[in-house]
């Protein structure tokens, strides 16, 4: 599906207010195994994601000014000022590229002009923003580790992470993903019929059986990601939203994710589905009333 921005000038919402949008969208979907209005983790609640939200509008607005880098940290930082954990990492380095890209350009040109001009001072920053957010399930590696200094390349660095990562992968692959599938899926979500809320929730399932989940795979194992992607199959196949099977399914699967603690978060997926729905609010895609 080739995604048709509509005119700048035709859209409502500035570059902070579709972060922050973004954000509480994906927040206040009920996805399985994350944080939502209904459903809070031990160490992190549903208020956690809204302030956080709210953190880093004005900070991605600035986006284009300041570059991929001092955005990325800036907003961990206004984001930790006001929350004790890490809520939004992985959402941050995936909405600073496509909040500095021009206005005036679609996302599709926009993006790679982007990330070619990354810098070192690029790769400085977001190396202390990952440490300043200390993910968890992070690890150490041998090459271009976080915990070191910074290499010159920020793009290298991604590249070397794309294959553990699908936030790093975004950065080496041109955010292929966010605006080739999980923009489109929210979009096709939309188009037929559903509520935007339920169109996010398929588009989860849809990304976790495509894309295995990379912090499940990180802190649990490649196997229980695949057994995640195995179970989001499961829902699909017992129909779509508005069918009982369904959703019987889909608590199903939310049931087995929190079974461990939040080990079994699906994290990486929410990051992603934040990426596009910036992606569809940045460029006209999807109309209020967003519900």
């Amino acid at each position: 599906m080739t995604l048709l921005p509509a005119c700048a000038a035709d859209l409502p919402l500035s570059i902070g207010s579709c972060a922050t949008l973004a954000c509480l969208l994906e927040a206040t979907a009920p996805k399985p195994g994350n944080v939502h209005r209904g459903a809070d983790f031990a160490d992190m609640g549903f208020t956690d994601f809204v302030v956080s939200a709210a953190a880093i509008g004005p900070v991605l607005e600035r986006a284009a000014e300041r570059g991929v880098g001092p955005t990325v940290l800036e907003a961990v930082r206004a984001t930790r000022r006001l929350v004790p954990v890490n809520t939004n990492l992985g959402t941050v380095l995936l909405l600073a590229p496509l909040a500095a890209a021009p206005r005036t350009e679609p996302l599709a040109r926009g993006v790679p002009q982007v990330l070619a001009g990354l810098t070192a001072r690029d790769a400085e920053d977001v190396y202390a923003a990952i440490r300043l957010a200390q993910p968890a399930g992070l690890g150490t590696t041998d090459e271009m580790d976080v915990a070191g200094t910074a290499p010159p390349s920020l793009l290298a660095a991604m590249a070397a992470a794309a294959s553990r990562d699908m936030v790093a992968r975004q950065y080496a692959e041109g955010f292929t993903h966010v605006l080739q599938t999980v923009a489109p899926w929210i979009v096709d979500g939309c188009a037929a019929g559903w509520t935007l809320t339920d169109a996010v929730i398929h588009t989860q399932l849809r990304l976790l059986v495509a894309y295995p989940d990379s912090l499940i795979a990180r802190k649990c194992g490649r196997q229980t990601a695949e057994r995640a992607a195995a179970i989001a199959q499961r829902v699909l196949n017992a129909g779509e939203p508005g069918d009982e099977d369904y959703f019987a399914e889909l608590g199903e699967l939310d049931f087995w994710l929190r079974s461990d603690g939040h080990l079994r978060n699906p994290g990486t997926t929410a990051d992603l589905i934040a990426a596009g729905l910036f992606v569809v609010l940045r460029e006209g895609l999807v109309r209020p009333p967003y519900r």
